[in-house]
């Protein structure tokens, strides 16, 4: 698991709407990066649209908010327009930028274990540096504490 303090790994991935996103390419600015794990669940979806309802806070804040699943493009965009998302949605389908920041785990629900995402938000500073990590996420309340790390870092 990825901790404050260290480099953020480097990621160009596919995204919605087309194109890639590469989390170098945002600096100087800071990145907020949250992972979660399946679009159009109601957890990922009320977590999607909270920080989509703060988009303009974070940008005052000189923040860009980036959720990254393993979902494909094509879900994305599905669950962009459902929702009416304006956030950057990032597909990692292979899963390697998930295995670089340490959220791909094994789980366990119902007694069954399985491979999936666990939810996790990483704020990282415009020098590239890890800020803060929030592990296990309550999505209720998070896209706040997230926007007020960000301001004050």
């Amino acid at each position: 698991m990825i901790s404050a303090g260290q480099t953020a790994p480097d990621f160009t991935l596919p995204r919605d709407g087309g194109g890639t996103v590469t989390l170098s390419a945002l600096k100087p600015g800071k990145v907020v990066l949250y992972f979660y794990p399946k679009d159009d669940t109601p957890g990922c979806t009320l977590e999607a649209q909270d920080f989509n309802a703060r988009m303009a806070d974070f940008a005052a804040a000189g923040t860009t908010v980036i959720g990254l699943s393993k979902d494909s493009v094509k879900s994305h965009d599905k669950f962009c327009k459902k929702h009416g998302l304006g956030i950057i949605l990032a597909s990692d389908e292979a899963g390697h930028t998930c295995e670089d920041y340490g959220v791909w785990l094994e789980k366990s629900m119902y007694g069954k274990t399985y491979m999936g995402i666990e939810r996790t938000t990483v704020l990282i500073d415009g020098a590239g540096q890890v800020a803060r990590v929030w592990n296990k996420v309550s999505v209720k309340g998070h896209a706040d504490e997230v926007l007020a790390a960000a301001q004050a870092l």
